[in-house]
């Protein structure tokens, strides 16, 4: 019989999640509430799984980017209020039915809302009313306030829990200047639309690299996405990474002649005096990108760090493991706390959330509560 940790598998360590929540959460007055992002299967680290952890914390709100994100939440018994961050317009009848709350971008999305709330005969439905404030994606401009208000006032079918924003470059001191003008353009839209509709929702500009760098523009609510997963916009600011992606190898070889390759394309050579190379259940179709194929990167085995060697396969890569004690069934670390995902990504030239996000639902995830 398997046991759950004898393939590849993604371990979520609860104790590192809580230490994460807790430094942001430190930073906050007491009152502001904490929104934790778990979109796009909460960063790659399982949405379900990621979210009852999220629940248990006290957390106050979840986010998710698409309405089937939510009803999947849902369905597993989550409970906690949950934004849905692009709407769209397909599936409002399902979203009502589980009291999932749309983000609003522009007037056509309310309306269309509006409509299916009207037919459903629900009043004072609670939205999220995104406004742009200088990163031109999605949301209503200043000069499209003025229609927003004039419509919201003669609508009984919804009620604005929240205005929002999302900052474009709050993790470059170079744009702070920028930063500090949407921050202020999102402060003077959203008090337009307070006065027009005659309440105060809730207000929420600040993601995770502005809960570190701008925490006195809190307001009442903070997005907190992936530092809650342990990276983090500041040098220095020790995050506890949260997954540790690891296998087991599953065969090992001595090769002597150095006539003989590793590998498609023959790109893994032999070394003379003979390569140990070790073969594990991961490859491309799990996220690990080819790139960190042919030695770009190392993994860790045993306290040692062994490099890659040839290409990465879609479903297996091989390990150069020469010098290095080791046994088929012994648990190499692809990311985790060594090496991080962080090395991994500056390595391929791009961020953590590519990296996190490319590990398939075929890897299981794993929650560690030691």
């Amino acid at each position: 019989m398997m046991k759950e940790d004898d393939f590849s598998r993604l371990e979520l360590k609860l104790s590192n999640c809580l230490l994460n929540y807790r430094l942001f959460r430190s930073r906050l007055d007491a009152r502001t509430k904490m929104l934790v992002l778990v979109k796009a299967n909460a960063y790659g680290h399982g949405a379900v799984e990621f979210a009852a952890m999220m629940q248990q914390s006290g957390a106050d709100y979840l986010a998710v980017a698409y309405p089937v994100e939510g009803l999947e939440l849902r369905r597993a018994g989550i409970s906690l209020p949950i934004l849905v961050l692009t709407s769209g317009t397909d599936f409002f009848p399902e979203m009502t039915d589980a009291r999932l709350e749309p983000g609003i971008p522009n007037l056509e999305t309310l309306k269309a809302f509006c409509k299916v709330l009207e037919e459903k005969g629900l009043r004072d439905y609670p939205i999220h009313i995104k406004l742009d404030s200088g990163m031109h994606r999605l949301g209503f401009m200043s000069d499209e306030l003025d229609a927003l208000c004039t419509f919201l006032k003669d609508c009984p079918f919804v009620r604005v829990k929240s205005a929002y924003s999302h900052l474009a470059a709050a993790e470059d001191p170079q744009e702070d200047a920028f930063t500090l003008g949407q921050i202020e353009l999102f402060r003077r839209n959203a008090d337009r639309l307070s006065a027009a509709i005659g309440y105060r929702p809730m207000y929420h500009i600040l993601n995770s690299a502005g809960i570190e760098r701008f925490p006195q523009y809190q307001f009442d609510m903070v997005r907190l996405g992936i530092g809650i997963y342990g990276i983090s916009a500041l040098p220095g600011n020790r995050l506890a990474p949260v997954a540790s992606l690891k296998c087991k190898i599953l065969q090992i070889k001595h090769l002597t002649d150095s006539s003989d390759t590793i590998g498609y394309g023959r790109y893994g050579k032999v070394a003379e005096g003979g390569t140990t190379i070790a073969t594990i259940p991961v490859g491309y179709a799990d996220g690990i990108d080819r790139h960190l194929g042919r030695g770009r990167a190392s993994f860790s085995l045993n306290g040692h760090r062994v490099p890659t060697i040839g290409n990465i396969c879609m479903d297996m890569c091989m390990l150069d493991i020469t010098g290095v004690d080791a046994k088929v069934g012994d648990t190499v670390t692809i990311f985790g706390e060594d090496p991080t995902v962080s090395e991994l990504a500056e390595i391929l030239g791009t961020i953590p959330y590519e990296i996190l996000t490319s590990v398939p639902r075929r890897i299981e995830r794993i929650v560690v509560r030691r």
